[in-house]
């Protein structure tokens, strides 16, 4: 381990070596620093010690040569929307600014994949092969790079139909501690070739490389899409609607939950007048003819469990505002409780368990007094609670942390996990062991010490601190 004086006085050296090589694309101001770090929870703000700007693959290698010859850390940044203390630099070090990195490389419409450069906008993206008749289905909400949505296995409001990440990314270009650049794999749909190591580096944090091109999968737009609001009578009658509609084989395109907290959030926020009870929101696609037959399947079904007429929105004016109250619903919430700050969470559970563990959540925010809307892309067993809280008050703190961990312990105990698509950085390491087991973390470690030797690329993330004995000594 370096000393703090050594840190400091490498992480000079390399300053001074960035500032040669990047002049004015190099910066150190306090406030810029600061909003390269944590911004969107309740975590500390952690800042680097400088931000580089890159805008090519070249610009990312010599960052990291640099980074290397002094022993400092790297820290990428796409669009700051990470909620686990991703950026943080708890250790100094330099942010990779990636936004500048915005290129279309290529779009292969018979292949139906495309090549973009990592700091591409998922909404950018999309107004870009809209011409073609072409989209990029994963949805998180926020207008994530791609870069960043590789980084951190994303999902969102598609993924039921759709999958996550890790499922429409068939290569990445990456820069290696070392400063050497990787191509994980060919445009081939399929290969037996090797190990995988595009798998290896989606949901990898930054904490392996630096991610700077992304090859995607890409879907033809559909001919027709509906959707809609469905309300319920109650939570659990809106999860067993949910699995119903999945075990039944369903091809929804978006099934989203909101519970009656979130629904009346909403409803303040972008001035909707939907029932305030738990819904869902939905999406269909498809020819018109397959959408008929997706409606009528749905209604049938949520009528066994109470559900209400559906509310349409048939324009596409009306289908986006209704998603972009969907996903406003972090920015509903935080109007909740002025002054208090959000700890937005996700746990993700198999389907069948989802009814089960959505109560029993939504059972401790009543009993422990809590202000935390449930909302969900629980196509997938995943949802996700936005809890408010005074952090400066230990006694609320206390609790939130009581309840966060009932919430992860309960979702293991279900055989899911401590997190579906917010990822692991730096909020969530205390729950890999206990997820993975510890043989599991221990290949992790081991991974990210033949890659990252001198631990440079985003330190402090995913792997939490070893307290295992090896040998005589801790590990």
């Amino acid at each position: 381990m370096l000393s703090e004086a050594h840190l400091g006085s490498a992480s000079q050296q390399a300053l001074d070596a960035l500032r040669e090589r990047f002049g004015a694309n190099m910066a150190v101001s306090q406030a810029l620093r600061e909003q390269h770090a944590n911004t969107t929870c309740y975590l500390p703000n952690e800042p680097p010690d400088a931000v580089v700007f890159a805008t090519s693959t070249e610009d990312v290698q010599d960052v990291v040569r640099i980074c290397a010859a002094h022993h400092v850390p790297v820290i990428p940044f796409g669009a700051g929307t990470s909620l686990e203390g991703h950026l943080n630099a708890p250790l100094g070090g330099v942010s990779i600014d990636l936004s500048r990195m915005n290129r279309v490389l290529a779009v292969h419409t018979a292949d139906l994949d495309c090549v973009v450069e990592a700091g591409m906008t998922r909404k950018l993206l999309n107004d870009y092969l809209r011409q073609d008749g072409l989209f990029f289905p994963i949805d998180p909400g926020a207008d994530a790079t791609i870069g960043g949505m590789a980084a951190t296995r994303a999902s969102g409001t598609n993924a039921v139909r759709y999958g996550t990440m890790r499922d429409n990314v068939l290569s990445l270009k990456v820069v290696l501690p070392s400063g050497e650049v990787i191509t994980t794999a060919s445009r081939a749909r399929k290969s037996s070739a090797g190990y995988d190591l595009t798998r290896l580096f989606v949901g990898s944090e930054g904490t392996l490389g630096v991610i700077t091109e992304v090859t995607l999968r890409l879907q033809g737009l559909p001919e027709a899409v509906a959707a809609a609001v469905c309300a319920f009578p109650s939570i659990e009658a809106a999860c067993d609607a949910v699995i119903t509609v999945i075990q039944s084989g369903l091809p929804m395109a978006r099934i989203e939950l909101l519970d009656d907290a979130q629904v009346r959030a909403c409803n303040a926020y972008a001035h909707l007048a939907l029932p305030e009870l738990p819904a869902l929101f939905l999406e269909f696609h498809g020819t018109e003819a397959s959408i008929a037959e997706q409606i009528e399947r749905f209604s049938d079904i949520a009528s066994e469990f109470g559900g209400s007429a559906m509310q349409w929105a048939n324009k596409p004016e009306d289908r986006s505002r209704l998603w972009q109250a969907r996903h406003d619903a972090y920015w509903s919430v935080m109007a909740l409780r002025p002054g208090a700050k959000m700890i937005a969470t996700d746990v993700c559970v198999p389907v069948s368990r989802l009814a089960e563990c959505v109560v029993a959540t939504k059972q401790d925010i009543d009993a422990m007094g809590l202000i935390a809307p449930i909302v969900g892309h629980v196509g997938d067993g995943n949802f996700h609670t936005s809890l408010m809280v005074m952090t400066d008050e230990p006694a609320e703190m206390a609790l939130a942390e009581r309840f966060l961990s009932r919430l992860v312990e309960r979702a293991l105990e279900m055989d899911g996990t401590c997190t579906g698509e917010h990822g692991v950085g730096q909020g969530k390491r205390k729950h890999l062991a206990a997820e993975h087991g510890l043989g599991a973390v221990d290949l992790m470690r081991t991974i990210k010490q033949a890659i990252d030797p001198n631990d440079i690329m985003n330190p402090g993330k995913v792997l939490p601190p070893s307290n295992r004995i090896v040998g005589g000594g801790a590990v």
